[in-house]
């Protein structure tokens, strides 16, 4: 592993998880948006440590690296700071803000993997200010899912300080204008999105998906349990799936993704394998109920992925 300063952006959240026995499209009549008024029976609920930042540095830190999380949190954070430090992840840039609660996601999950969250936002409503001090040239950055204030800002810092940096707008791509979203990917090294958010990037910027791939390095498209795509130099390279064991809970398997690419990425992997190990990676979480709560060896990783792929890491 090179010594490589990997800098984590996003939401540190708690995730109130509640699983749906049931299909939302059976309950949700097209004709009757416009007077939609629906409950969902939930059995069980669970909250769990979660948000962006906080899965990808969790995922990270279980591969061996020990990422630093930039994010806000409030004054709730006790025992999720005390989790954080528990698995070797570096806080001392997470700033506390002591009039607001650390955010949190209520999360419902039907029988097909689809989801209806209710986010809460709490400290993130404040812009983080970030420590430059820490930035050095052998940094690697993810903007993931964050306050939009903070995707550009955090962006315009890391190019100026020419920091590679990965842009990862997830479901902010909906709050982000076109001209936004333009702005961060000049710049950026990598792109990546699942495939509804990129046709939503694509629609805002009016860029052609031939376009856009043209402004970063390596573009990497999630499709969930089909796999993912990346392309890269002219080249549509295609990654099939690493299959689970069971689908327990689909909720933070791309933040799991995405710890897996930077890993890779890190390491200079070819881009297939990078693809490979990323979606192993992603398998994991989804095993298990909650976003933190899974871990895995590397002896494990060599014989799923072998199993997988039919080939050695």
């Amino acid at each position: 592993m090179k010594n490589i300063k990997i800098l984590v952006s996003g939401t540190v959240a708690y995730d109130q998880i509640m699983n749906f026995p049931g299909y939302f499209k059976d309950n949700i009549l097209p004709d009757k948006i416009h007077v939609l008024n629906v409950s969902f029976y939930v059995p069980k609920s669970q909250v769990s440590f979660g948000g962006t930042a906080g899965n990808i540095a969790y995922n990270l830190a279980l591969l061996g690296t020990k990422p630093t999380i930039l994010a806000n949190v409030g004054s709730n954070f006790s025992d999720y700071k005390k989790w954080l430090v528990k698995n070797k992840i570096d806080i001392s840039e997470i700033k506390i803000v002591k009039d607001k609660n650390t955010a949190t996601a209520y999360i419902i999950t039907d029988q097909a993997d689809n989801q209806i969250t209710a986010f809460q936002p709490g400290a993130i409503v404040q812009s983080y200010k970030l420590n430059q001090k820490i930035l050095t040239k052998d940094s690697l950055a993810i903007l993931a899912p964050d306050n939009v204030v903070n995707f550009v800002s955090l962006a315009k810092i890391y190019r100026q300080k020419k920091i590679d940096y990965i842009f990862d707008p997830g479901q902010q791509v909906a709050a982000l204008s076109g001209s936004q979203i333009k702005s961060i990917l000049v710049g950026a090294k990598v792109f990546i999105s699942n495939d509804y958010e990129l046709s939503l990037a694509l629609k805002k910027t009016g860029w052609s998906l031939k376009q856009l791939v043209g402004q970063v390095e390596i573009l990497v498209t999630t499709l969930g349990a089909q796999g993912s795509v990346i392309y890269n130099q002219g080249k549509k390279i295609i990654i099939p799936p690493a299959k689970p064991k069971n689908t327990c809970d689909p909720t933070g398997a791309g933040d799991a993704y995405r710890a897996g690419l930077i890993y890779s990425l890190v390491n200079n992997w070819p881009l297939e394998k990078v693809g490979r190990f990323a979606g192993l990676i992603s398998v994991y979480t989804v095993e298990k109920y909650g976003t933190q709560t899974h871990r895995f060896s590397w002896a494990d990783l060599n014989k799923r992925y072998r199993q997988n792929f039919n080939q050695s890491l």
